[in-house]
């Protein structure tokens, strides 16, 4: 294993962990390659598949490979009538053809501390987590092995918890960034702080490093939150249309081509807040009844999977942050040049 630290790094950009599949062996190791931190998003994937991952990862590179996971929290089905309406809400949208809707059995999730044994069979440099902070005994055990541990905050309480349970760092996530909020608990009220306000505070509060998480898409981006404090930054859209992201073809259509489109904070999809490119179903979907994430989450894939083999992106989750209308569509070891050579030119 290589033990991370961040002056060990050629350009301070690590990509994001993107769960569902964006990001590749091919993709991670070629940001590693190119001297960031490659990673990997496994809220979803089964044990045997992150060994398999990470095995075939390391055959690839010698550089920093970061595994995320998401820290769940207990959950239950609503009750029949709740659970009605959101399974009428989906059945009445607007689609040539009806899906299968399934409503799943317990458990709902994989077992966290599972998923991390299988994670460290393979010594990736970095942990993180996104959604929460795991338990205390998971935290140890990462960091006995020499592992650094991140976890995302989007304000002040959640990143001074995560400094109280000695993390290495915080992911300063603004609220431009695409994919899932990280706020800890939803049913409170979401700051939506944007990226510099919420490093600025931060960087008042904590005394751990902190990395930079929202709507970075250029060299001048990275430039400028180096510049507030930020030791590192992370960037999830950018890579997205990189030739080694597993990013459907219809979603890198969006990103290219429906630019004009805004972006959109939705629990339609996962049942959770996340930010994604508008479309049909987030807006058939507004005002709707629909189960708890990660629930609704596994209910919508049918739906999501037909949609993506017909090429139809009005019912598939377009994950992007609000700055998503500057993706290139380059490799990922061309991508990391340009942005090197952008945050060159600002320096």
């Amino acid at each position: 294993m290589k033990v991370f630290n961040f002056s060990k790094l050629k350009l301070p950009v690590i990509q994001a962990p993107m769960a569902g599949g964006f990001n590749t062996p091919e993709l991670a190791s070629a940001v590693a390659n190119s001297g960031g931190v490659g990673s990997f998003g496994f809220s979803f994937t089964s044990p045997e598949k992150i060994d398999e991952t990470l095995d075939i990862t390391k055959k690839l590179t010698n550089g920093f490979i970061n595994a995320n996971f998401f820290v769940f929290k207990p959950v239950r089905l609503p009750g029949k009538k709740v659970q009605d309406e959101a399974i009428k809400a989906l059945s009445n949208l607007t689609l040539n053809e009806k899906f299968e809707i399934n409503v799943p059995d317990k458990p709902f999730y994989y077992d966290l501390e599972t998923q991390i044994e299988s994670a460290l069979k393979n010594l990736p440099s970095i942990i993180t987590f996104h959604l929460g902070i795991p338990s205390l005994t998971i935290i140890e055990k990462i960091k006995s092995l020499g592992i650094k541990v991140g976890i995302t905050a989007t304000n002040i309480d959640e990143a001074q918890s995560i400094e109280s349970v000695e993390a290495d760092f915080i992911v300063a996530q603004g609220f431009e960034a695409g994919g899932h909020r990280g706020i800890f608990n939803q049913e409170n009220v979401d700051e939506k702080l944007k990226l510099d306000n919420l490093l600025i505070k931060l960087l008042e509060n904590v005394s751990i490093p902190v990395v930079a998480a929202g709507g970075i898409m250029e060299g001048k981006d990275i430039k400028r939150v180096i510049k507030i404090g930020a030791l590192a930054v992370q960037l999830g859209t950018a890579f997205l249309t990189c030739d080694e992201a597993g990013t459907s073809k219809i979603h890198k259509h969006y990103l290219l081509n429906e630019q004009k489109r805004k972006t959109q904070i939705t629990k339609a999809f996962s049942g959770r807040m996340a930010r994604g490119i508008n479309n049909k179903f987030i807006e058939e979907m507004n005002g709707k009844k629909f189960f708890p994430f990660p629930i609704q989450n596994t209910i919508t894939i049918p739906l999501r999977r037909e949609s993506q083999i017909k090429n139809n992106g009005e019912f598939i989750n377009l994950w992007a942050g609000t700055n998503f209308n500057k993706v290139r569509k380059v490799s990922a070891q061309k991508l990391m040049k340009e942005l090197g050579n952008e945050f060159k030119a600002e320096i």
